[in-house]
């Protein structure tokens, strides 16, 4: 038996091809081209699928179910996305569409962090949980909650937005339209303006500090320019990783405080950093979660399927 998992984005439509062990056997992926009319993206998704089974040499026939992990909020009852922000969709009923152009037995739509939290708990860092909660650390923070092995998405399918939770009132302006979002002092975003800020300081104070060298380099201020200053002893560097730390370990303790999951994992750009993150984070949210010392505690773990996420969290809708 496979499965098709869709990972949808504003830029590409990846597609994999997961076999019964959660693998995938065969992956490829077209432009978006997210400027064009819904109806179009569609038509490429089930062109993709119809792609990846002949290249493969696998028959659409023994496609058991294709999953899609869309951005935006995704009715996973009617496979309809009610609004995506950076596509053209608007109670958009995708899976009926694709549905018409692909044989698949079943077709099934969640939300693209959802479905990453999803895939992390069937085949990722949290397998073998019954409930867990994946945050990735990119462009935004996105979140994804697993409660007694089901997404959670709140009534209205529009639940987990864990980045919008606020941390600083009347803070740094979030796109959402808030003020002092968790998004805006955890994302990469946020660890970048903190590093140019910070770089701006040094230059105007005449402090040395090796992420100027750094930035220069390659070109440009990335989300590791404060990372790897820090590792070479940068002093500056170390403000901008304690002060970005900080934020994302009190964020964590308000998520493990609330759900008390079994595992929590992160993903996106930032968790490339590993063990050298969470070895300066986990000291930080075990001194403000709640229950420390009298309960079981969460386990933080690095997400393990990278960006792959998606494909297999879309695959594995349905189970």
């Amino acid at each position: 038996m496979y499965r098709i998992g869709i990972d949808l984005g504003g830029t590409n439509i990846a597609a994999g091809i997961v076999d019964s062990n959660y693998h995938i056997v065969y992956k490829s992926s077209v432009p978006t081209e997210a400027q064009r009319p819904a109806e179009k993206i569609a038509a490429s998704i089930a062109q993709l699928c119809h792609r990846i089974c002949r290249e493969s040499g696998i028959g659409a026939e023994q496609i058991d179910s294709v999953g899609i992990a869309s951005p935006g909020i995704c009715n996973h009852d009617t496979g309809v996305v009610e609004y995506a922000n950076n596509l053209p969709f608007h109670k958009f009923a995708i899976c009926d569409l694709i549905a018409k152009d692909f044989p698949a037995k079943e077709f099934h739509i969640e939300n693209d962090a959802n479905a990453a939290a999803w895939g992390e708990a069937i085949a990722g860092a949290a397998k073998g949980s019954t409930n867990s909660v994946m945050i990735t650390l990119g462009t935004g923070v996105g979140g994804g909650i697993i409660i007694d092995n089901k997404v959670y998405s709140g009534f209205n399918y529009a639940g987990a937005e864990l980045g919008h939770i606020v941390l600083v009132k009347d803070g740094v302006p979030c796109s959402c339209g808030r003020k002092g979002c968790w998004e805006a002092y955890s994302s990469a975003t946020a660890l970048i303006r903190m590093t140019k800020e910070k770089i701006e300081e040094c230059e105007q104070s005449g402090r040395d500090s090796l992420m100027i060298q750094f930035a220069r380099d390659k070109g440009k201020v990335s989300g590791r320019t404060a990372f790897d200053a820090l590792r070479a002893g940068d002093a500056a560097a170390k403000e901008v990783v304690d002060t970005y730390i900080d934020y994302l370990a009190c964020g964590l303790a308000n998520v493990i405080n609330i759900f008390q999951p079994e595992v929590l994992s992160l993903g996106g750009g930032v968790s490339g950093e590993g063990q050298y993150l969470l070895d300066m984070l986990i000291p930080r949210v075990r001194a403000e979660q709640y229950g420390g010392g009298i309960v079981k505690l969460t386990d933080i773990r690095i997400a393990q399927l990278g960006n792959d996420a998606g494909i297999v969290g879309a695959a594995v809708l349905g189970l």
